[in-house]
């Protein structure tokens, strides 16, 4: 080993500021760019904002619209009563005591955003030293709340709570739930059949009772907030092709504002003029990523709308199979920068708004040895599943023999399987009536 100062010229990509600046914006959605824009005003005087236009017309007006001006719902309030509140509002109409109008305060705060009980009801019992049998007594108060299945300890409490508070109780719905839980859902249904007299089909129709009813009573009134979605970019049919529009008026534009630049120029003091410097070249930095921003999120619009140009144009047409790569490689930038680009980002179409991300399918190799996308594949068994015999549903084996067939397309039976977990569509055996 050898000791000594040497000379050697190497390459290496350095992450500059700008060049992170440029990455971070391109991720933002349009609605996050605007947030991050004011931000940088904030603690940026030489950075001059101003609004495109205002916040009230911002709500998206598509081209298909008749007219142009702003929809009474934009302006609408949109006022969210949390599950406790609706319930502590329910307590006050009761005539209690003063310690079980406490105790069923406790109770409330005590359940889940979902309306279930939080943690084991004795230990509740033990907070409030009260018995179980009086606490049983105060839920069962609780239970009878609306929503209805709220305060319920489980899922099988909280169908059970459902059952009971309809206005035509159904006897052998609620002799299921109670005591043949495990089989029911285990679709054991000629087990429940035998065991209670009645025949398949009535089983049949209490799962589709089942159906109807809320596993999670309390969602309703989660504080979630609002998104709103803006679409950046306009895909629209003109004369045979399409054209790719830039929604730039929705976000707002950014100057340098020449007042403060001129005094921090010609200040006096070394320190206010380096300041200057500094803060010009941070405006500058933001107006340049923003442009950047803007031709990279057109570029991959454009290269996305003639790759599907079929799907947009034609009422029967199908997405045809795209990847990050094929657009990156196209208009020469790294995949990272097409993902950045889709992700969050949304285009007015023909078809309706669409997440530009979404318009990326996967391949799929039918017997002619061409391929088709996922996505397509996915809207055939939809169609396909709709308006099979349900009395005698498809199998995997013979979805997959159809769309050999119909389509012209060979999937393996898992990828069918695969796709119906995806779609949310049960198995054969579950799909079936009796």
């Amino acid at each position: 080993m050898q000791f000594g100062l040497f000379q050697q010229q190497t390459q290496s990509l350095v992450m500059t500021q700008e060049l992170r600046q440029a990455i971070h914006l391109l991720q933002y959605s349009a609605t996050e760019l605007s947030s991050f824009i004011h931000e940088q005003a904030l603690e940026n005087p030489l950075i001059e904002v101003k609004e495109t236009r205002k916040l009230e017309e911002q709500a998206y007006s598509s081209y298909r619209n008749v007219s142009d001006q702003p929809s009474p719902i934009d302006y609408a309030h949109i006022e969210r009563t949390s599950l406790s509140d609706f319930l502590l509002k329910q307590l006050q109409e009761l005539r209690l005591t003063k310690k079980e109008r406490k105790n069923l305060t406790y109770l409330i705060y005590s359940l889940r955003e979902d309306g279930y009980v939080s943690r084991p009801f004795e230990e509740i019992c033990e907070d409030l030293q009260i018995s179980q049998t009086e606490g049983e007594h105060l839920l069962g108060i609780l239970q009878h709340f609306d929503p209805a299945g709220v305060g319920a300890r489980n899922l099988q409490e909280c169908l059970l709570l459902q059952l009971q508070q309809m206005d035509d109780p159904h006897y052998i719905a609620e002799q299921i739930i109670m005591f043949h839980m495990e089989e029911f859902t285990t679709r054991k249904w000629k087990e429940i059949s035998q065991q209670l007299n009645i025949p398949l089909a009535e089983v049949q129709e209490v799962n589709d009772l089942i159906k109807k009813l809320d596993p999670r009573p309390g969602t309703q009134y989660m504080s979630e907030p609002v998104q709103f979605v803006s679409p950046e970019i306009r895909i629209v049919p003109y004369e045979g092709d399409l054209l790719v529009h830039l929604e730039d008026d929705l976000i707002p534009s950014v100057g340098l504002n020449h007042h403060y630049e001129e005094l921090l120029r010609h200040a006096d003091d070394a320190e206010a003029s380096q300041y200057a410097k500094q803060k010009i070249q941070q405006v500058q930095w933001l107006m340049r990523s923003i442009q950047q921003r803007k031709q990279t999120i057109v570029k991959v619009g454009e290269a996305i709308a003639r790759h599907q140009k079929d799907y947009f144009l034609k009422k029967d047409g199908v997405l045809k199979p795209l990847t990050l790569k094929e657009i990156a490689e196209e208009i020469e930038v790294h995949e990272s920068t097409v993902s950045r680009a889709t992700t969050n980002k949304f285009a007015d179409t023909p078809r309706g708004i669409i997440e530009l991300k979404s318009l990326f399918s996967s391949a799929v190799q039918n017997g002619l040895g061409e391929s088709t996308s996922s996505r397509s594949i996915k809207e055939w068994m939809k169609e396909l599943i709709a308006t099979e015999n349900k009395q005698k549903p498809l199998s995997d084996a013979k979805i997959v023999s159809w769309l050999q067939t119909e389509k012209g397309t060979t999937v393996s039976r898992r990828a069918i399987a695969k796709y119906r977990d995806e779609l949310g569509i049960p198995s054969s055996s579950k799909r079936k009536r009796y």
